[in-house]
């Protein structure tokens, strides 16, 4: 307890000096704003290794714009290194495309910024999610029971954090297996804000096999020269070993098909996950 609380004062101590020099400090060229589960991490450690990227003072990301508000721009531009350094900086905050607020928030106070988004197989990514809140002990529910109780649980928490800033909403954050997948919607979102030329689509599926030539596109879009990784980051595992039910993952083939081909349809998507699926109507309807 007294090491926990020794290095709890460290950090505080920093963090204050942080503070102090945050005016000196650079502002982020980019955010990698999602999704869940889809390879943020894995990204952010490959932009991290380019030469000219400069990471954040406080790890993969600083979760600013969605539950960390209210610490104030002061304390987010802290996060970052000192401008003096050179090069650029960066962020991943997976949750900022899904949360109700961070996308205007953002647009508000960096509307110059870059944004990237890194998609996977909504069924893969669901899958995942569930098992990372077990793994935290965050979900009591089977994974057929937390999709069907999905709608329950989220109904009427995105109106309540946008009326109340100061509400977190749990649900939405944490049991959002099915409306996280819904990529379109939340892309939509974003070209209303922000030029599709300033945000990237990046698919995980690739970013897994072939690294270097998903981050390709990513180098040109940040302006930076062409840079061979040459460590692989593996995309975060399911926890488990369990195999999702076949009759399950039919019907959330069916659920995520017109999502995806309405995605496939924006700005910047040049891919597509397989969408041959029969309806099965035991699911929540997708929000059109």
């Amino acid at each position: 307890m007294a090491k926990r609380s020794l290095n709890r004062g460290i950090y505080g101590g920093v963090r204050v000096l942080q503070r102090a020099s945050s005016n000196a400090r650079m502002l982020p060229t980019f955010l990698i704003v999602g999704a869940k589960r889809a390879g943020t991490s894995s990204l952010y450690r490959y932009l991290t290794t380019h030469p000219e990227v400069r990471p954040c003072v406080s790890g993969k990301g600083t979760h600013y714009f969605d539950v960390s508000y209210w610490r104030g721009w002061r304390w987010y531009r802290s996060s970052f290194p000192l401008a003096a350094r050179g090069g650029i900086t960066g962020e991943a905050s997976p949750y900022y495309m899904f949360h109700p607020l961070a996308p205007s928030r953002i647009a508000a106070a960096l509307p110059d910024a870059r944004l990237i988004v890194v998609l996977r197989d909504p069924v893969e990514r669901a899958w995942s999610h569930y098992h990372n809140e077990r793994r935290l002990q965050a979900e009591p529910l089977s994974f057929e029971d937390a999709i069907r109780s999905e709608p329950e649980r989220l109904a009427g928490q995105a109106e309540q954090m946008a009326a109340d800033p100061g509400f977190q909403g749990f649900a939405w954050r944490h049991w959002s297996y099915l409306a996280r997948g819904r990529y379109a919607e939340q892309l939509e979102r974003l070209y209303e804000l922000f030029p599709p030329s300033q945000v990237l689509v990046v698919q995980s599926e690739l970013l897994r096999a072939d690294p270097n030539r998903a981050l390709e596109e990513v180098w040109r879009f940040l302006g930076l020269a062409p840079f061979t990784v040459r460590d692989r980051f593996a995309i975060k595992p399911n926890h488990s070993h369990e195999i999702m039910a076949a009759a399950t993952r039919a019907r959330l083939n069916a659920y995520f098909a017109e999502p995806n081909r309405r995605l496939c349809s924006l700005p910047g998507v040049g891919f597509r996950w397989s969408d041959a699926a029969p309806s099965v109507p035991d699911l929540p309807p997708a929000k059109e």
